[in-house]
């Protein structure tokens, strides 16, 4: 009974955070405040569900509870793209990609690196998901030094156009890339949703999983493809997210007290829906604009593992 009423109150919390954010200070304005509010509200949701879904998912992969598909490399390949597309086209790169061009792209360039990795590292005969894992770590710190050397070649102006893409925004959201990014997030949310029982499997480890029955390299796989797809998404859409999928996933299962799947699932996308919701509330109306939901996140993010870290070592 108190597992339900924790897990009705997070999605309550989420409801009563998306009408506040669409009604403060609207006037009701439903020609041109409110439709736009509601498109930036679609975003969060499609942002929340990409990271929690993808966060709970990889961790159960490599059952970690610190790590996320940001260790691929996801993040840092889109920044790549960014610095070199202003880099090749200029300040007037988005111009010159259209309005739903540079998202679609990144998409696109995410995915086909993601299948690059998979198709090089995970081969037949090379099952090791740890040494995918080690070469996204090497990759995200290779990829992250040359974008930085491509910034110092840019001019100011574009230097702050590169800083824009460095943090996530639900402000420069267009709906048609909102729309196609939508109906993906959808696809692989229901594809993770078909095996879920077969995640509460692969989260007893590789053994456990084999000795089961469960075919685990090719679950394996198909899980990372729709992490990257998700991971893509989120990050196309917003920008990077750092580790918000940590803080989403370690706080859902403090709530939820189980680690079934159909439970801590919808749960984590409820509190990263309400997370990336405050957040937003927080930087239009009270820091008008002057931070940004990343630096809020991150924020909140550090002080967590902060206390989580300092909690444990008084345990130790």
């Amino acid at each position: 009974m108190r597992d339900a009423l924790i897990r009705s109150g997070v999605w309550a919390l989420a409801a009563a955070l998306a009408l506040l954010f669409l009604l403060l200070g609207s006037g009701l304005d439903f020609d041109y405040v409110i439709p736009n509010r509601l498109i930036r509200l679609a975003a969060i949701v499609v942002a929340g569900v990409c990271i929690a879904v993808s966060a709970l998912t990889f961790q159960t992969l490599t059952g970690n509870r610190i790590l996320t598909p940001a260790i691929m490399g996801y993040e840092a390949i889109y920044l790549l793209l960014q610095s070199l597309l202003v880099m090749a086209l200029g300040a007037q790169s988005l111009a010159l990609l259209g309005r739903h061009g540079n998202a679609l792209l990144s998409i696109a360039v995410m995915l086909a690196y993601s299948w690059a990795i998979h198709r090089t590292l995970f081969r037949k005969e090379r099952k090791d998901l740890y040494l995918l894992l080690l070469t996204g770590l090497v990759l995200t710190m290779v990829l992250g030094t040359f974008t930085q050397f491509i910034q110092l070649k840019t001019s100011p102006g574009e230097f702050a156009i590169l800083q824009g893409f460095s943090y996530a925004s639900f402000n420069r959201v267009q709906p048609g890339a909102l729309l196609f990014a939508a109906l993906l997030t959808a696809a692989a949310a229901w594809l993770v949703s078909r095996r879920l029982a077969v995640l509460d499997v692969l989260l007893l480890g590789r053994e456990q999983a084999i000795s089961l029955g469960v075919d685990y390299p090719g679950n394996v796989r198909m899980q990372l493809a729709l992490i990257a797809v998700l991971a893509a998404v989120s990050t196309s859409l917003v920008g990077p997210t750092a580790f918000m999928g940590v803080f989403v996933a370690n706080i859902t299962y403090a709530l939820a007290r189980t680690f079934r799947h159909r439970v801590t699932l919808p749960m984590a996308c409820a509190i990263a829906i309400a997370i990336f919701i405050a957040a937003q509330l927080l930087v239009e109306q009270l820091f008008n604009y002057k931070t940004t939901v990343s630096i809020l996140v991150n924020l909140v993010c550090g002080a967590y593992f902060l206390a989580l870290m300092v909690r444990s070592r008084g345990h130790a």
